[in-house]
């Protein structure tokens, strides 16, 4: 879904790209309270996975391909705020370097695929989990439910911002047949994706997945005739950083691989809105990217010959510059907060 140069006139991106920037700077002050020693580095590493599953394009109909989106994953695992911002972070070096989504469309896209999908996956996904029992099953069944509501979603979303500033005359309802028609199905890969990710850091290290905080509940002894929680099971001071850094690692060779190997197999078929674009003629006024030229555009690196080598190549390097751009902001955020809360801010 992510939409060229072109597609949507330059008042409506420019109004986009405002409440993108708007959303941007509130998810950086959210994003203080979502990360501390756990979340930071996963962080980075959710928004280099989301780069490298989107290199992923499934089949989901005739002709038509989809792939994860990621606001709820990102949502889920570290928080809505902090999921806004990797979403963004995966935008921005997709149009930067791989000529994937307009710059001047960055506002939309942004919009579209980081806010709209983190909000609206977010608030199912909390609303699913006050109504379902507590527990790791909740979470996972929670998720593939918010997953699956945010694409289509995503899709309502580009048709209102099309109505509003589309550059072509194509029947508005059409287009919101076809698009949210497709990303229903689509909306079904995101929600496998999301829900077995999710259910695989759950598995491992519960206290790592942010939308399953609060949901353990305490043993409770009876003492007395009077229920009393139970004490807290003592924990090797160094089990927990052992074990955080060996899911950081499995998830950055899991990024690698299916960037750099299982990539090559991807769907060639055009994704969802590049099917509909094509069919209605919205792509008529779609523009050559401000980034055409780079090394990287298309997701392969020139002068390589070999398809699977400048393929496995070009996300190898796009997972690894994901994860070292996600990984400064958050830790940037990180350290925002510490001095936020420092005695000296306290005036101790």
């Amino acid at each position: 879904m992510h939409v060229p140069d072109g597609f949507i006139d330059a008042p409506t991106s420019a109004v986009t790209g405002v409440i993108a920037a708007g959303a941007l700077a509130v998810s950086l002050r959210g994003a203080r309270r979502e990360l501390d020693e756990k979340t930071a580095p996963l962080a980075g590493l959710v928004a280099a996975f989301i780069f490298a599953v989107q290199m992923l394009n499934f089949p989901v109909a005739a002709g038509t391909s989809g792939h994860l989106l990621g606001g709820a994953l990102a949502a889920i695992l570290v928080g809505p705020y902090t999921g806004v911002l990797c979403v963004s972070v995966v935008l921005l070096m997709q149009g930067v370097l791989f000529a994937d989504g307009g710059l001047t469309a960055l506002g939309v896209n942004i919009t579209d695929m980081a806010l709209v999908t983190t909000v609206v996956s977010y608030a199912v996904f909390r609303g699913l989990l006050s109504v379902l029992p507590r527990g790791r099953r909740s979470v996972t069944v929670a998720s593939f439910v918010a997953a699956l509501v945010s694409v289509p979603a995503a899709a309502c979303a580009f048709t209102l911002i099309y109505a509003v500033g589309g550059t072509t005359d194509v029947s508005i309802g059409k287009v919101a047949t076809a698009m949210i028609g497709v990303h229903v199905l689509i909306g079904v890969g995101e929600a496998v994706i999301t829900a077995l990710t999710v259910g695989a850091v759950i598995a491992v290290r519960p206290d790592l997945v942010h939308g399953a905080r609060g949901l353990r509940q305490r043993l409770r002894l009876r003492v007395d005739g009077e229920l009393v929680d139970a004490p807290a099971s003592p924990v090797s001071p160094a089990a927990a950083p052992t074990s955080r850094r060996k899911v950081w690692v499995t998830g950055l060779v899991a990024s690698l691989v299916l960037a750099g190997f299982v990539s090559f197999y991807a769907s060639a078929s055009p994704d969802g809105l590049e099917k509909v674009a094509h069919d209605k003629g919205i792509d008529t006024r779609a523009k050559e990217h401000a980034s055409a030229g780079s090394p990287l555009a298309d997701y392969g690196v020139k002068d390589v010959s070999d398809a699977r080598l400048s393929g496995g190549l070009a996300g190898v390097i796009g997972v690894g510059v994901t994860v070292v751009a996600g990984s400064a902001v958050f830790w940037a955020v990180r350290r925002r907060r510490d001095t936020d809360v420092s005695p000296v801010s306290h005036g101790l």
